[in-house]
């Protein structure tokens, strides 16, 4: 009698065990479930060119642990008191800086590049085609000097075989970086130099007016 009363006893504790288990949601079933694909990686890449006005250019951001380029458009003033070089790199800095629009930030892409950083022309004594910027090159994020080193490469501001010749604001000398593709791909790491420093490219004809190369200021 004893063994049937621990029988019944345990069937309930085995109902209840069941129905609590229902209760919180917890799924009884030994059959897998095809919750669909997981979800797939950043594609990196932005369909459809920019619908605006002006000079189209190419930067460099930040997508998937690498350097992506991503076509846009700005605008330059018709005339200013740098040279053609110094322009260019100026409004590609201001692009870097710029937050990634929302199609952008959709397809993976972000920037490391701070706000605010700035860029002018070279001192006496520089190399010919350097660019100082408002901050020591080698202080900024290893991320954000690969990115300003790729995008100028692949403009007017570059010098010779693509080359980047960068200094800061304090007295010491420029360097020169190139876009490698071990850059591209490991931006977090430190840019490697040149030595010796490049020669530049010389200057257009016609500062006010920069030459295109497809869609990229060169």
């Amino acid at each position: 009698m004893r063994s049937g009363v621990r029988g019944r006893w345990g069937a309930l504790a085995l109902a209840g065990g069941v129905l609590l288990l229902s209760g919180c949601g917890i799924r009884t079933t030994q059959v897998p479930v095809n919750d669909g694909p997981a979800p797939s990686r950043p594609p990196c890449a932005v369909s459809g060119a920019p619908a605006a006005e002006g000079f189209p250019v190419r930067v460099y951001l930040v997508c998937a642990s690498g350097l992506k380029p991503v076509d846009r458009v700005v605008e330059l003033p018709a005339e200013s008191a740098h040279d053609g070089r110094v322009r260019v790199a100026g409004a590609l800095l201001a692009e870097l800086r710029r937050q990634p629009s929302e199609t952008e930030r959709e397809a993976g892409f972000t920037t490391d590049v701070p706000d605010p950083v700035v860029v002018g022309g070279a001192r006496p004594g520089d190399p010919a085609g350097t660019l100082r910027l408002s901050r020591q090159p080698e202080d900024l994020p290893p991320t954000a000097l690969a990115q300003i080193v790729c995008t100028f490469a692949e403009s007017q501001a570059a010098v010779a075989g693509g080359a980047v010749v960068l200094g800061g604001p304090g007295e010491y000398p420029p360097r020169g970086y190139s876009c490698q593709e071990r850059v591209r791909e490991r931006p977090a790491e430190p840019v490697p130099t040149l030595s010796p420093l490049p020669s530049p490219e010389p200057e257009p004809s016609a500062p006010s007016a920069p030459q295109l190369s497809g869609s990229v200021l060169r």
